[in-house]
């Protein structure tokens, strides 16, 4: 394997590069004449791996504070099934109107009579 590919892995296992880059602070040339003189070397890499792992630790602790069970003792049940009612007559007055089909029935008509006037 060559030094490309093999950088291309090491940016795979270190996706905080990435972040890097994005915001601007390094491009992936530098990156990779980084890479190129000290390989996989600790030192030359702990000013950009040490923020990713900062960043991950609070990630992981975020998601670890997440309670599955608060979150649904929270949930409003009454007001998801008033959403899932109004979308169902939605979607059923859209599927009528496709269809062609009209809940509305007419009623038959009568003419005035001519010589009846306001209601003589």
């Amino acid at each position: 394997m060559d030094t490309k590919e093999k950088f291309k892995d090491f940016v795979r296992q270190n996706p905080v590069l990435l972040k890097h880059v994005k915001e601007g602070n390094m491009t992936w040339q530098k990156f990779y004449e980084i890479y190129d003189i000290y390989g996989e070397d600790e030192n030359a890499w702990k000013d950009y791996l040490t923020i990713g792992a900062t960043a991950a630790a609070a990630t992981t602790a975020a998601t670890s504070s997440f309670d599955l069970m608060g979150f649904l003792k929270n949930l409003d049940l009454d007001s998801i099934q008033n959403s899932v009612n109004s979308m169902q007559r939605v979607l059923g007055l859209l599927q009528d109107m496709s269809s062609g089909k009209s809940n509305v029935t007419e009623t038959p008509r009568k003419p005035r009579p001519l010589y009846k006037h306001f209601e003589d």
